[in-house]
């Protein structure tokens, strides 16, 4: 029994942690079944690969061989990838903050045999400070809990374990529907969180809220509040200028420590910057003026493309840390951060001296040690040299050690970036990113999708053995959609159908329309079914899910629409409670709430039955004038469902705008159509 099992998993975190002297195991049966016989309890350690004090924690006590000989003879040790598995990590995370009041990562809990907590806590230090305990204290003393007091261990799990299974009970049905006041409500009291002065809501740390900012740009294109735009505009500019971004390669970090966004902490998720690229992507189409939002639109897509493609697929995560010398712990920030004398020696004096003013490099420092993390307060008004310094300032870190990439390719995150890239693709005019797109999705059917159910991750190009939550399944029919919308092409239809059809028959509350469960009817039975409804770092499966089936129910067939559309309405109506109650955890529930509202809004853009002219035009006013979550489909076939029956004009392409179940008469001319979009609303 006592050896470290992590050498073949397909996590690398896992595998990050195959030579600890710990005899780690993954969660299974098998491990579970090992604690119960040698009567010891379970330590669980959830973390992730780019996480910092993960990483500490790992060196400081995982490494080391004392603590290590603790932890094999006292307990079952097991470690989880809460990327490769978030239903244990939800569990078991909702256990730690019941317990706690507060969580994060590493997240350590005590277990039964049973898999019921009874004690759980986060990062535990090698020695006492800060008036926490030791690492080697806290394991001492849960063993003689577990020895001398079992009576109290049990009727801990169990109070616990009850709790865990009340509190997934899910959102109660409740009088109130999505209407314009209810989400008019939510957004103003959104803006009352707003951070004025820095831009974004709340304080430090704060984290890039892609949800929100959509859903509030969908808000403002029905509503036209010059004050939602604001705080728009507002935040994307303050986070993109902030050191959260990098000015050099593009990408977001996953949040700032402060509140004015200038230090970030260093790791890079797939899931952050694939939601930004969409809103940013969104914010370029309604600001054609505007440069910024255009230019971190493309960046964004190079940083996907260039820093986290592989073969199979988009990895998750690039490091927190840089592991400068081998052996030691990584240092945060180390690729990133500069000081005037590096700016110098790279550009020479004059030129570093006005790239430490553009970019806020000072010898004080923002950062630790008289290093700044590069920021970008204004543009700078010779583009060219801003160009030249910082493609020299771009190789010079390069020649630096890197940050370590998870190249563990998951399968919501993926079809996040697939949906984005499609809505970039369309917003800017990019055919080449939706061929990207392509290529991403054909490779996450591939490897990912297995008759009708979805894995939940793969490494390498191999599937693992965690199966897919709903999230997953949501995310991949969101992005089969965005590429039918892109493309006009049915061949989409069929992988569209099963994966909902899947999700509907696996993951729905048969006792409560419009609830659903994050894992699966027929997944892993852990002591509590999770299904949690609010939007955080990713939005909920629920709130995604509702997207897909709002706009799976305005481009399939008549029969099937029907039922995806109650689908989608029983879901919002759920969904309203989480706008009323915590709308700043609620922005994929608006976003979608907001599409609902409007229709949502379909542009059918017929080629069908000649060598039409105008498409271009029209396609080009569609996706100019549509607001964010609108259904836009161009086609030359009749076999897509939006076009069926609705050819084009004597040669010409025609649109077709619809509004529900409400439709225009079709238009052949540009203006015509924009004046569909934007003008009251005519009947047909």
């Amino acid at each position: 029994m006592g050896v470290n099992q992590l050498g073949s998993a397909t996590s690398p975190y896992l595998r990050q942690h195959a030579g600890n002297p710990v005899d780690w195991r993954e969660w299974n049966a098998e491990a579970l079944a090992e604690a119960a016989e040698r009567d010891v309890p379970i330590l669980l350690s959830v973390g992730y690969a780019s996480c910092h004090w993960c990483h500490v924690m790992a060196y400081e006590s995982f490494a080391d061989e004392a603590t290590a000989a603790q932890m094999n003879a006292e307990f079952v040790c097991i470690k989880v990838d809460r990327e490769e598995r978030p239903d244990l990590d939800a569990v078991y995370m909702n256990a730690t903050v019941a317990m706690t009041g507060q969580g994060g990562w590493p997240m350590t809990c005590f277990l039964t045999p049973a898999g019921e907590p009874f004690y759980c806590g986060t990062y535990y230090p090698k020695v006492p400070r800060g008036g926490m305990p030791s690492f080697t204290q806290l394991l001492t003393a849960i063993t003689d809990t577990w020895r001398n007091r079992r009576a109290d261990v049990d009727n801990a799990s169990e109070q616990v374990a009850a709790a865990l299974r009340e509190q997934a009970g899910g959102i109660p049905k409740s009088e109130l529907t999505v209407t314009a006041e209810l989400l008019d409500h939510s957004v103003a009291a959104v803006l009352r969180d707003f951070d004025e002065t820095n831009g974004g809501f709340g304080g430090a740390p704060k984290f890039p809220p892609a949800a929100l900012l959509e859903g509030l740009l969908r808000n403002w294109e029905r509503t036209g509040d010059p004050a939602v735009r604001a705080v728009v505009d507002r935040t994307a500019e303050a986070m993109a200028r902030g050191g959260i971004y990098d000015q050099l390669r593009g990408g977001f970090a996953r949040y700032s420590v402060d509140a004015a966004w200038v230090v970030p902490h260093f790791e890079k998720m797939l899931y952050d910057n694939a939601q930004l690229l969409r809103f940013y992507a969104h914010l370029a189409r309604r600001s054609p003026g505007d440069r910024l939002p255009r230019r971190i639109t493309e960046e964004l897509v190079g940083f996907l493309l260039d820093d986290l493609s592989t073969a199979h697929g988009f990895a998750s995560a690039l490091d927190a840390d840089t592991h400068v010398e081998p052996g030691e712990p990584g240092v945060e920030g180390a690729t990133y951060v500069w000081n005037p004398a590096e700016l110098i020696g790279e550009l020479g004096p004059i030129e570093g001296a006005w790239a430490g003013e553009v970019f806020g490099v000072t010898t004080a420092g923002n950062f630790e040690q008289g290093c700044s993390v590069l920021t970008l307060r204004t543009d700078a008004e010779d583009g060219d040299r801003f160009d030249r310094a910082r493609t020299a300032l771009r190789a010079a870190r390069e020649r630096r050690p890197q940050p370590d990439r998870d190249d563990k390719a998951v399968t919501a995150w993926n079809c996040m970036a697939i949906t984005a890239l499609c809505e970039a693709a369309r917003a800017l005019d990019r055919r080449d990113w939706f061929d990207a797109a392509y290529d991403l999705a054909r490779v996450i059917l591939e490897r990912h999708v297995v008759d009708d159910r979805v894995v939940r991750a793969s490494l390498g190009g191999v599937a693992g053995n965690a199966p897919g939550v709903l999230e997953d399944y949501a995310w991949l029919a969101t992005a089969l959609l965005a590429l039918h919308q892109y493309s006009g092409s049915a061949g989409w239809l069929p992988d569209i159908h099963r994966i909902l059809d899947s999700a509907i028959a696996h993951f729905a509350d048969p006792d409560a329309p419009g609830s659903w469960f994050d894992t699966a009817d027929d997944a892993e039975t852990l002591i509590a079914r999770p299904r949690d409804p609010i939007d955080g770092a990713t939005p909920a499966g629920a709130s995604v899910l509702a997207e897909a089936l709002l706009t799976a129910s305005a481009v399939v067939e008549p029969d099937h629409a029907a039922r995806y559309r109650e689908l989608a309405e029983h879901t919002l109506a759920r969904g309203a409670m989480v706008l009323a109650k915590a709308p700043r955890s609620a922005g994929q529930w608006l976003t979608v709430a907001e599409a609902a509202l409007q229709g949502p809004l379909q542009i059918a853009i017929s080629t069908t039955g000649y060598q039409p002219v105008g498409d271009a035009e029209l396609l080009a006013v569609a996706r100019e004038y549509a607001p964010g979550g609108a259904v836009v489909v161009r086609a030359d076939v009749d076999t897509v469902p939006l076009l069926t029956d609705r050819p084009s004009i004597e040669g010409t392409a025609a649109a077709y705008v619809c509004r529900g179940s409400v439709c225009d008469l079709p238009v052949t001319t540009p203006a015509a159509l924009r004046a569909a979009l934007t003008g009251p609303v005519a009947s047909a």
